[in-house]
């Protein structure tokens, strides 16, 4: 399943989310700028790796990526669930649970592998944390999503909260089964940190959103 957009209108501009995506591709136009030989090392470096751990790459690392793939699914992901928990928290609560949600799921990948030297790096986990505040605040929400049926695509409205449920099952049977880093040398997905990042989103997000007026109804 492939989510395209949301139903809710935003309110106001997410200004945040807006900003977020394009440090994002800035950071990953220098990424990519990078020669060959120096890129692994620069990874090393502002990337969390759990066996020689550094508290500033908690934020370094949510900025840079693994490819093209990596970069464009992350953002999209966050473009779509990002701006309607800003409207809903306000700008600069905003900027606090989004950092604090990667910071949280880099732990939380961490403590599933703490002896590795794979860099774990991207914005998954602050984004998996969007999307568990998205889970608790828009359950009644709908997202249109593209389904696969054999060989044909078929565009729907699938419930937010059986969409997102789903992800954070699969992600949560994924850590279960396996425990690898993402980075452009090898490793994988970090399921880890997605499911530390949900689950701090689920949470957090009743600390961090303000008092709603006019809540959204479907």
């Amino acid at each position: 399943m492939i989510p395209i957009r949301d139903v809710i209108p935003s309110r106001t501009f997410p200004y945040i989310t807006t900003t977020i995506i394009l440090l994002n591709a800035i950071a990953w136009l220098f990424e990519i700028s990078l020669p060959r030989d120096v890129l692994p090392a620069f990874l090393q470096s502002f990337g969390v790796v759990p066996a020689s751990f550094h508290a500033s790459t908690l934020i370094t690392s949510m900025f840079l990526h693994g490819g093209w793939m990596h970069i464009i699914g992350n953002m999209w992901y966050l473009w779509i669930f990002g701006d309607n928990v800003e409207d809903r928290l306000g700008h600069g609560r905003f900027i606090f649970f989004y950092l604090l949600a990667g910071a949280v799921a880099a732990l939380g990948q961490i403590a599933m592998d703490p002896t590795s030297t794979l860099p774990t790096i991207g914005a998954s986990g602050a984004i998996a944390g969007v999307m568990g505040g998205y889970f608790v605040l828009y359950p009644r929400s709908r997202v249109l999503t593209a389904v696969t049926l054999i060989i044909f695509w078929e565009i729907i409205e699938v419930p937010a909260i059986v969409l997102l449920g789903f992800w954070f099952l699969m992600q949560l049977v994924s850590a279960g089964s396996i425990a690898v880093t993402a980075s452009t040398g090898g490793g994988g997905v970090a399921f880890a940190a997605h499911v530390a990042g949900f689950v701090f989103g689920m949470g957090a997000v009743f600390l961090f959103r303000k008092r709603a007026t006019q809540p959204w109804e479907s």
